[in-house]
C-alpha cells in the first residue's frame, strides 16, 4: 500500500502545481507529514486519507491503488 499511496499522492499534488507546504495547509497538517507520506515513511490515518481523497476529488480506493480511476 505504501508505495502506491505515496506515488499517487505526489502525482496528484504535482499535477495541481502544489508544493508540500501548500497541500499541508489545505489539509490542516504539516509539510513534514506530507513529506513522510510521499516517501512512504508514514501512512496516513483514516481521517487524513479521507481528507486527501476529498481534497483531490478521488476515492480512497484510488489513493490506495485498489482502482485505477
Amino acid at each position: 500500500m505504501k508505495l502506491m499511496f505515496s506515488e499517487r499522492l505526489k502525482d496528484l499534488r504535482t499535477e495541481r502545481g502544489l508544493n508540500q507546504s501548500a497541500l499541508a495547509e489545505a489539509l490542516g497538517t504539516t509539510q513534514r507529514k506530507v513529506s513522510y507520506w510521499e516517501t512512504g515513511q508514514v501512512e496516513p490515518d483514516l481521517a487524513a486519507l479521507w481528507k486527501i481523497a476529498e481534497y483531490f476529488g478521488v476515492s480512497a480506493d484510488f489513493l490506495l491503488g485498489l482502482k485505477d480511476f
